[in-house]
């Protein structure tokens, strides 16, 4: 079975059209080390047989292990419901909603989404989705340079290592002055070491809560510190715990980002995610991204259109205020149904469930000799424990046993020999939390 379209006579039709001699010219840029040598598949198999092949293949990945792991994105239940509602042609099919005519559905969705953040941020506006969770808290920092006119930036090591890789790279040819503050002894943002650097030079301070290491913070007293400087606050949040913490806005954050990954969207090979963004209304027209408005239109009936458009590159080119156009628009609309189907209540009985089991292993773990927390402060639902030996030995040992028991820290701290990060959501059972902590006890 031949498994490519194209005919020998298609191919030189479209290699001359190219000006080129064969194919393999057209890949050559490619280095050799870095081309595919064999797809290993044996020839002449049918249909039928390579489905076969592959399903067997898909029977050799562990599928069914118990997930501790955590570190910014979380193996939280779906509802059923979700993909029903979501899976419908209308609403994956859709594409960019320029003409608003056509488009009240896919409009109204979003307007409804951004609506949803704001409720659940306690913030005064949100834009239509962005790529992730670091996409956005890169957006939120050009943002704030774009506000105060500064350079400086300050990013508490707290954040999500993977968003400080983010923000490394995507400023690299910035000339930012980019300055990372250490945590405290307790694990949230050291009070003393950023009281240093506030200045009139500061553009933003770049916060998380919880922050990477599973440690609850409230951000209160450095908004009230840095806005004496002209300063924008930025906060990382998990919006799962939303529905139990202090919300941004009553700590007098200004803009607010975070990954909604875990707002009914799949752990999937990372991606694709959602990245959300909340901020004050002072700041609307600094705002990257798309934000969708309601009006009414000459009849008096209810619509909906994007508003605010000049942001965007395709207008303003480069004076535009973000080079992203695209939104996760179905990403977006799945975090919607989400929030919509568990409602305020049922959000917050899920971060209690988080919360509480998270606590729950945490003391059971506790209990195993010369096992340690690494911080003091509260958590939501992670935490940091130091192990008696390397937690990437541990982490192999369990998935062995049916247990992902957590990320090991040591790999990306220098300061974190035998660290693990260890999340709960509401998935896991007590009788998992059990079973992790004899097979932990064993191991070590």
């Amino acid at each position: 079975m031949n498994y490519i379209p194209n005919t020998d006579e298609d191919r030189k039709i479209m290699l001359k059209e190219l000006g080129l001699s064969s194919i393999d010219e057209l890949f050559k840029i490619i280095p050799h080390s870095l081309r595919c040598k064999d797809l290993d598949i044996a020839q002449g198999k049918s249909e039928i047989e390579l489905r076969k092949y592959f399903k067997n293949l898909t029977k050799k990945n562990s599928s069914e292990l118990a997930y501790f792991m955590g570190g910014g994105f979380y193996d939280h239940f779906i509802p059923a419901t979700l993909d029903e509602i979501v899976g419908r042609a209308e609403f994956y099919t859709p594409y960019t909603p320029y003409q608003p005519e056509i488009s009240q559905g896919t409009l109204q969705a979003m307007f409804e989404f951004q609506t949803s953040i704001c409720k659940l941020t306690g913030m005064e506006v949100a834009n239509a989705s962005l790529y992730d969770g670091g996409t956005a808290l890169y957006e939120a920092m050009t943002m704030a340079i774009r506000i105060t006119g500064r350079k400086k930036v300050i990013v508490c090591a707290g954040v999500n290592l993977i968003y400080k890789t983010m923000l490394k790279s995507y400023t690299k040819n910035l000339f930012l002055n980019m300055l990372e503050i250490p945590v405290s002894e307790e694990g949230i943002t050291s009070r003393a070491n950023l009281k240093k650097e506030l200045n009139e030079e500061v553009a933003c301070v770049i916060l998380q809560n919880p922050n990477f290491f599973g440690c609850v913070d409230d951000f209160s007293d450095i908004t009230e510190l840095a806005h004496k400087y002209g300063i924008i606050v930025i906060s990382s949040v998990y919006p799962i715990s939303l529905g139990m913490l202090k919300t941004p806005a009553e700590m007098n954050i200004d803009i607010v980002t975070g990954e909604g990954q875990s707002l009914g969207i799949p752990l999937s090979f990372g991606g694709p995610y959602l990245g959300f963004m909340a901020t004050i209304m002072k700041y609307v027209r600094k705002m990257p991204g798309r934000i969708v408005g309601e009006t009414n239109d000459k009849n008096g009936k209810k619509g909906y259109v994007l508003t605010l458009q000049a942001r965007e590159q395709h207008i303003r080119r480069e004076n535009a205020t973000s080079n992203i156009c695209s939104n996760e628009a179905w990403c977006a609309l799945r975090a919607l149904v989400y929030m919509s189907l568990l409602g305020k209540e049922g959000i917050k009985e899920v971060a209690n469930l988080c919360y509480q089991k998270a606590n729950y292993l945490l003391d059971r773990l506790l209990q195993i000799p010369n096992v340690e927390r690494k911080f003091s402060a509260p958590i939501f639902n992670e935490f940091v424990l130091k192990l008696p030996k390397k937690s990437s030995e541990v982490i192999n040992d369990l998935i062995e046993k049916g247990f992902v028991c957590g990320f090991p820290l040591e790999r990306y701290f220098k300061d974190m020999d035998h660290c693990i990060l260890i999340a709960v959501t509401e998935k896991r059972t007590k009788e998992d939390i059990g079973m992790l902590a004899e097979a932990l006890e064993a191991a070590l």
